[in-house]
């Protein structure tokens, strides 16, 4: 699992607590939960001890209580931690959950016993108390995460691991419920792969907004070469890669796509973007977008080509739980007489996070019909050496649902000899792999991540999301 920063993570906290238990482990498990919380930069939101005993939460007014106070922090809250210092009040708990109503995901922790403190006094039997809370939780219909041990202590290092996958849980559900996607220009012609239903989406909180390139090249046509925000832009180009032997001209172009292009976006409020590619914007304006969309993409800002709308979904999935740059590729090529392993490919927009060394240069693939002259702006080089997670969304329109798969290997350090930006993955039983998709149809581009965050955001889109998901393992 990436480690990442959590500082603006907000967690509710409902301790657990039954009155025949020893209740003064209640008292000590607030304490070494909200420490167990700040210690990784969460804010804690949790009931005070003067608000109920302890701070914990028994009865029903306690639950109540609970209840109002994370609602109060409705907008802020990522998800909910239950803990059980001891075996708690299954039906406060679900209560305090069903009375919030926040859909956000809750983490069921219990603490262990110590064979030497099993007295009277001092038995915990969280053990036993987990499961009647979660046996109540499935009754009542509201999901739930688990932690690797059934029993783990709040200052456990397995704990603290736990924790850090459980955020990205949080991060990937509330970043997909509300997302808005910007969809900029038509589907080519020739990918009928990439097509996708808005309505599957919509009912799923992810809206579309669209903007056709003729009003892309409507505001670019307005803007001088001296306009601020072209000038702000160009220099961000030439900050962001190598641009020697590019034309002035060509990065003059791109400076204005991209300007138009994070005007209209700021002003949509649209968090990602998926972009016409081949070959409106090369034979029709002259350059390629890929240097653009791989510096939104390296910000955070998923881009996706071939307006490819559910694929970036795939990514900003991906960046949401590592919180790193995610790219979209193609499941290219076999590589030699390895059945694991495979040559992913584009030509190429991906974010420089992926490279071990880049360089911008011009598409070699389009260039044979458009001219090289018209399509400057590719970013490429070979992918670097490391853990890979990857993801594919779908729109299953004959079943009214989003479908797709995750999974993880790793980008290798294998030699290839090839354009654009490539790198060898080797991906444990790949051919299983391969006949699903084919199988399932699925499309040809998979999202990619340098992480291993496959079991968070599976956890997000299938417990939490309700999405028909696949995870691949060997």
């Amino acid at each position: 699992m990436t480690q990442t920063a959590n500082s603006s993570m907000t967690l509710g906290v409902i301790v657990g607590n039954r009155g025949f238990f020893p209740d003064h482990l209640a008292r000590s498990g607030r304490k070494d939960m909200i420490a167990a919380l700040t210690a990784k930069g969460i804010r804690p939101v949790i009931l005070d001890e003067n608000d109920s005993k302890f701070g914990a939460v028994e009865t029903r007014q306690e639950a109540a209580r609970c209840a109002d106070l994370f609602k109060k922090h409705r907008e802020q809250l990522d998800g909910i931690v239950v803990t059980l210092p001891n075996f708690g009040d299954e039906r406060a708990i679900a209560e305090t959950i069903r009375m919030a109503n926040l859909g956000v995901p809750i983490l069921m922790q219990a603490t262990p016993d110590t064979p030497s403190r099993m007295s009277i006094r001092d038995r915990r039997d969280s053990f036993c108390g987990k499961m009647s809370a979660c046996n109540n939780l499935a009754q009542y219909g509201i999901p739930y995460s688990l932690t690797t041990l059934h029993t783990e202590a709040p200052d456990s290092e397995i704990f603290r691991t736990d924790l850090d996958w459980f955020l990205a849980v949080c991060r990937v559900v509330k970043g997909l419920k509300k997302l808005r996607i910007g969809a900029i220009g038509a589907r080519p012609a020739a990918f009928n792969t990439v097509r996708y239903s808005e309505k599957i989406l919509e009912s799923a909180g992810i809206s579309v907004e669209t903007l056709d390139l003729s009003e892309v090249m409507g505001r670019i046509g307005r803007l001088k070469d001296d306009d601020g925000k072209v000038v702000e832009r160009l220099g961000a180009i030439r900050q962001y890669v190598s641009t020697n032997s590019i034309p002035d001209a060509a990065l003059v172009k791109m400076a204005k796509l991209g300007a138009v292009i994070d005007t209209w976006m700021r002003d949509t409020e649209v968090n990602i973007s998926a972009i016409q590619c081949w070959t409106s914007l090369e034979e029709y304006f002259g350059v390629v977008p890929c240097t653009v969309m791989s510096m939104m993409s390296d910000q955070g800002l998923s881009s996706a080509c071939e307006v490819d709308v559910a694929g970036v979904i795939g990514m900003h999935a991906l960046q949401l739980a590592s919180q790193t740059p995610s790219a979209l590729l193609d499941w290219n090529n076999n590589y030699a007489d390895d059945p694991d392993k495979a040559v992913c490919f584009h030509c190429s927009n991906l974010p420089k996070h992926f490279f071990q060394e880049f360089r911008m240069d011009f598409q070699e693939i389009i260039a044979g019909t458009v001219g090289k002259e018209n399509t400057f702006g590719t970013v490429v080089g070979r992918v670097k050496s490391g853990p890979m997670s990857f993801a594919r969304f779908s729109t299953n329109d004959r079943e009214g649902k989003i479908s797709g798969y995750v999974g993880e290997g790793a980008f290798t350090e294998d030699s290839l000899e090839t354009f654009g930006g490539a790198g060898v993955v080797r991906i444990p039983e790949l051919q299983k792999l391969l006949r699903f998709i084919c199988e399932r149809g699925f499309e040809h581009h998979v999202a990619a991540n340098f992480s291993t965050v496959a079991s968070a955001v599976h956890e997000a889109a299938t417990r939490y999301l309700h999405w028909d998901i696949y995870w691949h393992k060997p």
